[in-house]
């Protein structure tokens, strides 16, 4: 029998990992047939936030498939509840489900603008593009009560250091008049992920996530005071959601985006249970057919990881949409231009304290 959906929430289970030998805790199935009977049901699921310090904020990579090597995460978990999120895997270094923990158990660092300062101060650092949104969304709920990406966007803008953001809602239009600010000086870019135009699908696969309508009216408010814009088609989850390119493509390029990008879903670690268990709630009578196309396009796997391989997939299915999105691109007119940031007008933030300002 399939897992019950949670109301407002993406993934429908909330299993520990086993990766690293953590103990595993199952409901007894007694107590779940009382479920209902019992105070009208399990109550609502609520978000709490912890607050994280860390020594540092800047993460750094050398994959060879990623076009940025240094990012910012402001938080830990996502609130948007998206069931195909690779970054799911990322709760379970802190003891927690990549399920609904995830979604709803997340964290918070305020001293993000602070250490990104100390960071920028440092002889040795060399600018380059720092990327928000790599992990979680900075534009998540909490977004609004935190603003820690604003702060880093504060920071960013008095160093002249270029920043690629990449979300899913459209609170970013809460940080338009910092981000006008940087897009006159060639120092920010805005990628908008749209899995879907049709806003029942979005909401069961990204619950909290802002809808497709709102996203896209979110590249029209960047385009319009000069804010590069990018579309990207992430993820393109085949027999659920690839019958869509074209017109995602299209409806990105019409709000005003110069660019597009897609990705093929991802399922890395206990993301794919999770996915799994998700179709047989969601979608039964489809559930084995959008599995073996995704291991077709996989190697035989439910997730490739090598390099290169992971961000297109392979074989006819990968061919196809990749062909697909090619033409698509095409007729809209987007990728004509690279995005270009500049980083040659750097300069070293003040340290923050009041007696720099006389």
């Amino acid at each position: 029998m399939p897992p019950r959906p949670v109301k407002g929430r993406g993934a429908p289970l909330n299993h520990e990992s086993a990766r690293f030998n953590l103990p595993l805790r199952e409901a007894d199935g007694d107590w779940l047939d009382q479920l209902d009977a019992v105070d009208d049901g399990a109550p609502p699921l609520r978000t709490t936030v912890t607050i994280e310090h860390p020594r540092s904020i800047i993460s750094r990579n050398s994959s060879p498939d990623l076009p940025f090597d240094q990012s910012i995460n402001a938080y830990r978990g996502c609130e948007h509840g998206c069931i195909y999120c690779y970054a799911r895997p990322t709760h379970a270094w802190l003891d927690l489900s990549p399920g609904l923990d995830f979604e709803s158990r997340l964290f918070a660092k305020p001293d993000a603008a602070k250490l990104l300062r100390a960071t920028l101060r440092k002889p040795g650092y060399i600018p380059k593009v720092i990327a928000l949104g790599t992990n979680t969304d900075p534009y998540q709920p909490i977004e609004a009560e935190h603003r820690i990406t604003r702060s880093i966007l504060e920071v960013c803008l008095e160093a002249r250091n270029p920043v690629a953001i990449t979300t899913k809602s459209d609170r970013v239009l809460r940080d338009l008049d910092l981000l006008a600010d940087m897009a006159r000086l060639d120092l920010v870019a805005v990628a908008l992920s749209i899995t879907t135009l049709d806003a029942r699908m979005a909401r069961t696969l990204e619950p909290r996530a802002a809808t497709p309508r709102k996203r896209l009216a979110a590249l029209r408010a960047l385009h319009q005071v000069g804010v590069p814009a990018h579309v990207n088609v992430s993820p393109v989850i085949p027999a659920i959601t690839d019958h869509e390119i074209e017109a995602l493509v299209a409806a990105g390029s019409e709000a005003g985006a110069r660019s597009a990008s897609y990705i093929p879903v991802r399922l890395p670690h206990e993301v794919a249970p999770l996915f799994r268990a998700w179709l047989d709630t969601h979608f039964p009578e489809r559930a084995a057919k959008v599995m073996a196309i995704i291991q077709q396009m996989r190697g035989g796997r439910d997730n490739d990881p090598e390099f290169g391989a992971r961000m297109r997939g392979q074989g006819p299915w990968a061919d196809l949409i990749r062909t697909r999105f090619r033409l698509a691109v095409k007729r809209a007119g987007l990728n004509q231009h690279k995005w270009l940031l500049d980083t040659t007008s750097f300069r070293a933030p003040a340290d923050g304290m009041q007696g720099e300002l006389f």
